[in-house]
């Protein structure tokens, strides 16, 4: 008599399904959450002005060409007078002040722009720019400008409030502020992103809440690379940040390099060089430097310098900050007129053209009107994730009241492994970059601050959320 086999119970249960391996970059979530959170409240006010202020400037570049076309173009004529005419004419017109630059006609229907310093009126770091017909030498109007992207009073205006709030040196801290933290927001919430399931990452068919997270996390990670460089090139002309950069990149051998303005030969020194003072018309004259210029290479549109002093060369530069770049750089001796130096963007370092690049893409000139356009859509991205975040804070508090903050702790989960090395690195980041180091420090003490003290009257610790 035979009988059944009998099946053990480790036979009939199958084997357990081995447990997924722990993420340990998992506990860093909460804390990218809580960081992400009190950074977007706290900082975003800062973006909005600096997003609104940016999508201005970027828009006040075509602006300006339409607002200014009286002093800018002029009917095309069969040939233009020599630099040395229009110069005097403009003289003529506004013998204050002295020729501190010249810009030829760089184009059949563009006025030459010359650059007067010192005229009373005009404020300080500021040009009187003459606008000169070059095949009439008729004066068509004088503006201010400012900076080497020859911005007039629209630009200008709109430029320095972008940058300072119209507030000086102080100002300019609000815009610092924005830029270092930008990158950190837009960074921490492409992570935030990427770690949700993605099932819960899609707008369509959703509502409330959810669709304004789906809408503020679909545009951010579409926009965080161009939020990431915004900030990368913002910082790099900013008061504290802008200095330790340039500080670095001077020790790596990487600084912008200038060409020698001092004046060789025999004769330095001597002649209508030393005798003009701040004169436009050295020695040989505007004429001869220019043509010496051009023998070199040096195409439209240039701007030529005059001698600082007895002992100064011309300088004439290409100013040209559309792609492809007219950056070379030539030194003229006043007194023969021989070329002395001569420098190429193409010998420029590494670091000195990206940073070259990135302030000009920054500024909207290196691709023109699309440049012009691309930050347009950039910082109307900013100012609808702004909106978003604000509405989504709002939303949790169900449509009454924003929401409570997220409770504090998550520090407190992420390995030691992980957090140390973390702390070392935003220590070190946070001494270059101090308008990131200095408000993250002071969060952290008043949190734990605010901690001790909810602690000692009794109240727990809530739990993370997630």
């Amino acid at each position: 008599m035979s009988t059944a086999p009998t099946t053990t119970r480790d036979e009939a249960t199958p084997p357990a399904a081995p447990a997924a391996p722990k993420n340990r970059w998992a506990p860093l979530r909460p804390l990218i959450l809580r960081l992400h959170f009190y950074a977007g409240v706290l900082v975003a006010p800062f973006l909005l002005v600096a997003a609104v202020t940016g999508l201005l400037y970027a828009a006040s570049i075509p602006a300006e060409k339409v607002v200014y076309a009286d002093q800018l173009t002029v009917p095309v004529g069969e040939n233009k007078l020599p630099v040395s005419e229009q110069v005097a004419a403009a003289r003529k017109a506004h013998p204050e002040g002295t020729v501190s630059a010249v810009r030829p006609s760089p184009e059949d229907d563009a006025t030459t722009r010359v650059l007067l310093s010192g005229v009373p009126g005009v404020d300080e770091g500021h040009t009187l720019a003459v606008f000169v017909d070059p095949y009439t030498a008729q004066v068509r109007g004088a503006l201010e400008q400012y900076g080497s992207t020859g911005a007039l009073p629209l630009r200008t205006w709109i430029d320095e409030l972008h940058r300072d709030l119209h507030l000086g040196e102080t100002g300019r801290l609000y815009s610092e502020f924005a830029a270092s933290w930008l990158w950190v927001i837009a960074g921490g919430g492409v992570v935030l992103w990427f770690s949700r399931r993605r099932g819960r990452r899609k707008v369509r068919g959703t509502s409330g809440r959810r669709r304004t997270l789906g809408l503020h996390g679909s545009v951010g990670v579409w926009a965080a690379a161009g939020f990431v460089f915004l900030s990368a090139t913002g910082l790099t002309w900013s008061a504290y940040a802008g200095a330790n950069i340039a500080d670095l990149r001077t020790s790596l051998g990487q600084a912008t390099p200038a060409v020698s303005a001092a004046a060789g030969g025999e004769h330095a020194g001597h002649g209508d060089a030393a005798a003009s003072g701040g004169e436009a018309a050295h020695g040989v004259g505007l004429d001869q430097v220019l043509a010496a210029a051009r023998a070199e290479g040096l195409g439209d549109p240039v701007e030529i310098v005059p001698p600082a002093d007895a002992s100064s060369a011309y300088v004439v530069k290409q100013i040209q900050r559309s792609w492809p770049e007219k950056q070379d750089s030539v030194a003229v001796d006043p007194a023969s007129g021989e070329v002395t130096d001569v420098l190429r963007f193409a010998d420029y370092p590494v670091l000195a053209k990206l940073s070259r690049w990135g302030i000009d893409l920054h500024s909207g000139q290196l691709f023109g009107l699309a440049n012009q356009i691309a930050l347009m859509l950039l910082t109307l991205s900013l100012i609808l994730l702004i909106v978003w975040g604000y509405r989504m804070w709002w939303q949790r508090g169900r449509g009454s009241a924003f929401g409570r903050p997220l409770p504090r702790g998550a520090w407190q989960q992420v390995p030691p492994q992980i957090l140390v090395p973390l702390v070392a690195a935003v220590a070190v980041l946070g001494y270059f970059v101090p308008l990131l180091g200095i408000p993250l420090a002071a969060f952290v003490v008043v949190d734990v601050v605010l901690g001790e003290v909810a602690h000692r009257r009794g109240g727990r610790r809530p739990t993370e959320a997630r």
